[in-house]
């Protein structure tokens, strides 16, 4: 298996990153869809529309890109157990955790969207709209500048 791992290294990489772009994409956007959606009235053809789009989003695109992200990052670390001696992978962990729990969280909500049972306003969508690119600020600062 590792001898697997460190022959296609940069292949898995490659999805890795690819996959953390897509995931970090549908964690910005979707917020922002939960921004619109409390404003829309709850039956209206506005509010339909955004369910369709919040749940083809999280299913589709989402759900995919957080799993693909753990496995290729998994594999990464089974190739390279070294690097846990490094404190800033754990800090870096640590965010990624925090980021599935913002994934779930949003999940979550969305299915209170979709019942119209959802009870959080525009503006808590706003303030947590900013935690997973904060997440992604810390987890791009571990891995590129590797302060500790």
């Amino acid at each position: 298996m590792e001898d697997f791992i460190l022959e296609y290294y940069l292949w898995i990489k490659s999805l890795h990153i690819i996959a953390v772009i897509s995931w970090m994409a549908g964690l910005l956007y979707l917020p922002r869809l939960f921004i619109y959606h409390c404003d829309a009235e709850i039956g209206s053809d506005k509010s339909e529309t955004f369910k369709i789009m919040e749940k083809k989003l999280v299913r589709i695109i989402m759900n995919p890109a957080m799993v693909i992200a753990w496995v290729m990052g998994c594999l990464m670390l089974y190739a390279n157990t070294a690097i846990f001696e490094d404190a800033w992978i754990h800090v870096k962990l640590t965010a990624i955790v925090l980021m599935t729990i913002m994934h779930h969280v949003f999940s979550m909500a969305r299915k209170k969207f979709e019942k119209d049972e959802n009870k959080r306003s525009a503006k808590f969508f706003r303030i947590v709209n900013e935690v997973p690119a904060v997440l992604m600020i810390i987890i791009v600062i571990m891995v590129i500048v590797r302060p500790f």
